[in-house]
């Protein structure tokens, strides 16, 4: 018990470590201004039309760090900063949610699983944990066979999530790779704003890694409290 709260710690600590770093990549990269002048909203439309995309709909979405691509009505949905906003951090964010947007014009296999994974995953998500005790209260620990099967039940929402964690991965850095590879191909930054880019976008990655590996740290200690406490 102690060494998984050990281990929780250090997780938690590194998530910290990495999106705090991520917030002040993307508040440094924010202040370097885009020599072509371009907004956010009009990288996502110019790179939604180099790839020949015209049915995806670019539009500004409230809050920070809220950007993402909807595959149900296919929109892309930029934070209200990064939809207005003329800068390297702006420019990286629309491009990767972009990214997002070719996958799925190209039916890029990892992101069809996420998608499939979406409707479970919001299900069972945020009660996997409580169902997986509510089985080891049940008895489960004792190898009794209702409390049991609850856990298994409770592990099997929760091994969802952590599958969904790490599809999550190369959807994420393939998104990335495509929108650094138009950027760079179009030629439509500097090569000061490309790599400014480039860091925000490779810090945004390491945070789905952190995320990945906790979720599989906690998966693999309730597996171990309800099969190894049924041993004893």
């Amino acid at each position: 018990m102690i060494g998984y709260y050990i281990l929780l710690g250090a997780i938690a600590l590194v998530s910290w470590i990495a999106s705090s770093t991520l917030k002040k990549k993307f508040a440094k990269y924010s202040k370097i201004q885009l020599r072509n002048g371009m907004s956010g909203a009009e990288i996502a439309t110019k790179m939604l039309a180099d790839n020949g995309i015209t049915d995806v709909e670019v539009i500004s979405t409230p809050g920070q760090l809220t950007d993402h691509y909807n595959p149900t009505n296919k929109t892309v949905n930029l934070s209200e900063s990064v939809y207005n906003q003329r800068n390297a951090a702006a420019a990286a964010v629309a491009a990767h949610e972009c990214g997002h947007a070719v996958q799925h014009a190209q039916a890029y296999q990892w992101l069809g699983i996420r998608s499939k994974l979406v409707p479970i995953v919001s299900v069972t998500s945020n009660m996997s944990q409580w169902v997986v005790i509510g089985g080891l209260m049940l008895g489960a620990a004792a190898g009794l066979g209702f409390g049991y099967w609850v856990a298994i039940a409770g592990l099997v929402m929760m091994g969802f999530a952590t599958l969904f964690s790490f599809v999550t991965l190369p959807v994420e850095y393939d998104a990335s790779n495509r929108a650094l590879a138009w950027l760079k191909n179009k030629n439509m930054l500097s090569q000061e704003e490309y790599a400014g880019s480039e860091d925000a976008l490779k810090w945004a990655a390491r945070t789905y890694l952190v995320a990945a590996i906790g979720s599989l740290a906690s998966l693999v200690y309730w597996a171990f409290q309800v099969f190894g406490g049924s041993r004893n």
